[in-house]
């Protein structure tokens, strides 16, 4: 069933076309002029669909959503580490920071491999001068679909968490990635953990994960694939999580 709708109800002025708040929300109705009296100067009603992507471009394509540190790249102040990729130097507060990256082994291909059949969104609670940077640099090519930054997450209890109900998708097809258990406390049954990556060269939690992807293609609920998965059974009724996958 898909997730019901995020609205919100945003009020313009009868005599100016601008609203009184801005908003990066997407999709509005104004309510029919006859509706209003002529010299009302009661406000003209909008209604938001307060989802933070875009509608969907396929209602039948799955959306893979990724956190970015510790699950993409690993960052690092000064000083220089002994292994990173690139450098980033967001301006953060009028500072300049610099930051070390160090790309998860197989980032490159796994990016490549998901963003072919699925749509990739990355949420990350970095913030969006040092993320975008990020971003950049590992997908030079696009393939990931969306970018959502920490002014999309939820403070709760001071952390800082991430709704996939106002993501505007059928919760059905959705799975988040992610590290950090808070980052998706709200719906727990659409996450696949991942162990946090810092330095390990020999790390292949990426190449897991494309594997999982491809054994769960068939099912149409990506909640009963996670928990299937998990429980330790597949279509086949082996006794492993799937034919040996092993996230």
């Amino acid at each position: 069933m898909p997730s019901p709708p995020c609205q919100a109800v945003l009020q313009v002025s009868p005599h100016s076309n601008s609203f009184y708040h801005q908003t990066p929300l997407q999709g509005f109705k104004i309510l029919k002029q006859d509706q209003l009296e002529s010299n009302s100067i009661v406000p003209r009603t909008l209604v938001f669909d307060r989802c933070l992507l875009p509608p969907p471009i396929s209602e039948t394509k799955k959306t893979i959503v990724l956190d970015l540190d510790e699950t993409l790249v690993h960052s690092s102040p000064d000083p220089p580490p002994k292994m990173y990729d690139f450098v980033v130097r967001p301006s953060i507060d009028g500072q300049i920071m610099k930051f070390y990256v160090l790309k998860r082994p197989g980032v490159d291909s796994f990016l490549e491999e998901i963003s072919k059949k699925h749509e990739v969104v990355v949420f990350t609670a970095g913030l969006e001068q040092y993320a975008s940077q990020v971003l950049d640099r590992i997908d030079p090519k696009g393939l990931i679909s969306y970018r959502l930054y920490r002014d999309s997450c939820k403070e709760m209890e001071e952390k800082m968490v991430k709704d996939l109900s106002e993501m505007g998708r059928d919760l059905g097809k959705v799975v988040i990635v992610d590290d950090n258990p808070n980052a998706y406390t709200l719906q727990p049954e659409n996450a696949i953990p991942i162990p946090p990556f810092v330095e390990d060269g020999e790390d292949r939690e990426l190449e897991k994960l494309v594997q999982f992807f491809e054994w769960c293609e068939p099912f149409e609920d990506m909640r009963l694939a996670v928990k299937q998965y998990f429980s330790g059974g597949n279509d086949g009724g082996s006794s492993g999580a799937a034919d040996g996958i092993d996230l």
